[in-house]
């Protein structure tokens, strides 16, 4: 546990430190926090480059993935320097020059049932920035089983979806409550659908706002609700949806 920010610290967050709900003390419950990510992707590359901004402890970051051209209008990180290049890889050396506070751990893997344990238990946070649902209710499976805080995201054309869970409380529904079926790999898919940019950079980003108000220990509007945005006609709505009997999340 940081005792004690350095005069370099305080100047580098000193627009978060400020804030009233953040404060010195604040600043250093995010440097003593760890979170995982899980696809670094659309999502995952802003929700890794606000979260080294804020000052995040430790960044664990989980892709098998290599960049591609077709990544680069929507992945905000990434350059035409780094096409087929490791993503893992690219983001660990960005993280260093963003911000050296921040260890980074990387996972050149792909995230399955065999491993999701073992990687998923070395982190409080867990950040679904995944491109499919068959991961996102692998993610969502293994952080209630672990009792971990999951934040997961996806995107389609102009539109979004945000769901926040704390598994830490017994009431909490889980993202199988609100998908009762599988879900078609066709829905929110951005490679048949297609993706305006932007909306990837949004969703990420409040993901990324999420994990911070959790760390803070601030109000999270988002308990057993999902957050709907729509950027063409510029929506913003929450459905509320609750625990499901027979739900993997009431499992033991």
């Amino acid at each position: 546990m940081r005792k004690n920010l350095s005069t370099k610290q305080i100047e580098k967050y000193s627009r978060q430190i400020v804030l009233k709900n953040v404060g010195t003390i604040g600043q250093k419950k995010i440097l003593n926090s760890n979170v995982l990510i899980v696809g670094v992707g659309g999502l995952g590359c802003p929700i890794v480059d606000y979260l080294t901004r804020a000052g995040v402890g430790k960044i664990g970051i989980v892709d098998y993935d290599k960049v591609d051209a077709s990544n680069i209008h929507r992945q905000s990180i990434y350059t035409s320097k780094d096409v087929g290049k490791y993503k893992v890889e690219v983001l660990k050396k960005k993280i260093i020059d963003i911000n050296p506070d921040v260890k980074t751990k990387i996972y050149k893997n792909k995230i399955t049932k065999k491993n999701a344990y073992k990687i998923l238990n070395q982190f409080d946070i867990i950040v679904d920035g995944s491109d499919n649902f068959k991961t996102k209710f692998l993610l969502n499976q293994f952080a209630n089983k672990l009792k971990k805080i999951f934040i997961a995201g996806a995107i389609s054309r102009y539109d979004g979806h945000i769901f926040s869970f704390n598994f830490k409380r017994s009431n909490e529904a889980c993202l199988k409550c609100f998908y009762q079926s599988e879900v078609n790999e066709d829905v929110l898919n951005c490679e048949t659908d297609g993706i305006l940019g932007p909306v990837a950079g949004i969703v990420g980003n409040i993901q990324a706002n999420e994990v911070l108000k959790y760390i803070l220990g601030l109000k999270n509007e988002l308990t057993n609700q999902i957050l709907i945005i729509n950027l063409l006609n510029l929506t913003f709505r929450r459905t509320r949806f609750s625990k499901k009997k027979n739900c993997i999340c009431g499992k033991k």
